[in-house]
């Protein structure tokens, strides 16, 4: 079995989801290219994928990894967010939400 390989601020983006009410499974074990985690928003039956990177990094250290562009490109259409931050995470929620 593999270690979870999370970035530094996956546990606070995770937080932030869920005191604004969103249900959060990590999905960060899987590994793959499987994005980091799946959010439910209550009350919308809705879904997204959220693939979480760390926004102290530099933009180049920030980019999906080639098993994570392959495994989006499999999955286009359906709502994949990438986020660096619970800021940013927060805002595409807000858009599952509406």
């Amino acid at each position: 079995m593999r270690a979870a390989k999370v970035d530094s601020n996956h546990a606070a983006v995770v937080s932030a989801l869920r005191a604004a009410g969103a249900r959060v499974e990590s999905l960060a074990g899987v590994g793959h290219g499987v994005p980091d985690l799946l959010v439910g928003v209550p009350g919308t039956k809705r879904l997204a994928l959220f693939e979480v990177k760390d926004g102290d990094k530099c933009k180049s250290a920030q980019k999906l990894t080639p098993a994570q562009v392959q495994w989006h490109s499999k999955w286009d259409g359906f709502p994949i967010c990438t986020v660096d931050s619970p800021e940013a995470a927060l805002r595409h929620l807000k858009v599952l939400q509406s």
